[in-house]
């Protein structure tokens, strides 16, 4: 497309109208870039669709800020991606299911759908799922580490955004797709960089190891303070720490055993804050990055009600899939469920799920990497 803005190259859908969805709809708008906006429920994007769009509040001036123009916001999903190139799919990782079954009716030839993020096994759930609807549609699903803001909607049409992440990997199913999938995405965001593959940006999920456990062995204390304590720097105790290092090496173990390299929650602290230390404690205690984050006010919170079945379960299914066991995140599981009375495994995001039920570890990294299955 020589002489024309390459801005006006690639249209984009944010599907999901939470924190994370209104900062990256008004993001891309307020970038120049042609974005809808979709929402399962009308009420939430009300006031939106009726306003024309939204009001991004920032105060890093490097952030852009100011009225993001929105000329499709809707509650109807074949509205809101047609003919649009690049599925941007920000939902708590207990939506994928949901999203992926409204989608395979619609999708269209030479789509990208990338999940923000994809927790452990997301796209892996959404390719299944699209295949088992006899999804025709020559689409890639991708999937990022974490989700690119930090960001708080401060009324229904209006958003904070506090910060924006300087990198996040993204991964492709087939891996060689990855280098296509982010050069059209920088194309919008320069902040997303090529991941190794889909099995690297799920295990790499730090949060896996630093949400449910530390809510579930806190449980007490938020319950009797509504929350008043700061979750990393006095929730993580030298005790804690210990469960919380028995858990990162299960799941590096579990990395390791299906042919991946896992960074450990160690390795990612130096990365992401510049701490180190000899212990994970040590490391956590040096990272002044999580002073002032204070606890959830309840223990009915993501941390668990999406991080156990959408981050532990997976991890401790494919533990099950490479004999390799994890007794120390299967008893934050198990705990989990008791205090919710709610089986994590029943509806957590297994194998079967991920569609991997039968493969050998060959034909498993096979199909990781190069989108081969005999099944």
């Amino acid at each position: 497309m020589e002489g024309q803005n390459i801005k006006d190259k690639y249209r984009f859908a944010v599907l999901g109208g939470g924190h994370g969805g209104t900062a990256m709809a008004g993001h891309l708008s307020l970038c120049g870039i042609d974005v809808s906006l979709y929402n399962r429920g009308e009420d939430r994007i009300r006031a939106i669709k009726e306003g024309g769009g939204i009001e991004l509040l920032s105060a890093n001036d490097n952030i852009p800020r100011g009225f993001a123009e929105l000329t499709t916001v809707t509650s109807d999903i074949k509205e809101a991606i047609r003919g649009r190139d690049v599925l941007m799919v920000v939902l708590p990782a207990t939506g994928h299911g949901f999203i992926a079954e409204q989608l395979a009716p619609h999708l269209e030839d030479g789509q990208i759908i990338v999940l923000n993020p994809g927790r452990t096994g997301g796209a892996l759930e959404v390719l299944n799922i699209l295949r088992a609807k006899n999804c025709r549609a020559d689409v890639v699903v991708c999937e990022a580490q974490t989700l690119l803001y930090a960001s708080r909607s401060m009324n229904p049409a209006q958003t904070q955004i506090f910060r924006i992440k300087n990198s996040v990997p993204v991964a492709a199913i087939p891996a060689h797709r990855t280098p296509e999938v982010v050069k059209v995405l920088r194309t919008a965001l320069p902040q997303f960089i090529p991941g190794d593959n889909v099995m690297k940006t799920s295990l790499d999920n730090i949060g896996s190891i630093f949400h449910p456990a530390v809510t579930v062995l806190n449980a007490g204390r938020i319950e009797s303070t509504n929350g008043d304590f700061e979750y990393y720097t006095e929730g993580i105790t030298a005790s804690v720490s210990l469960i919380l290092e028995k858990m990162d090496r299960e799941r590096v173990c579990v990395a390791e055993a299906l042919g991946f390299r896992a960074m450990t929650a160690r390795e990612w602290l130096y990365i992401a804050y510049d701490s180190a230390g000899r212990t994970l404690f040590e490391a956590m205690r040096n990272n002044r990055g999580y002073d002032g984050i204070m606890a959830p006010k309840t223990i009915l919170h993501r941390y668990m009600t999406e991080d156990i079945p959408m981050s532990l379960v997976p991890i401790a299914s494919l533990g099950r899939f490479c004999d390799v066991p994890t007794p120390t995140i299967d008893s934050i599981i198990l705990l989990g469920s008791i205090l919710h009375e709610k089986d994590y495994w029943e509806c957590g995001r297994t194998v079967d799920r991920m569609g991997l039920t039968g493969m050998s570890l060959r034909e498993l990294r096979s199909f990781i990497i190069e989108g081969r299955r005999n099944n």
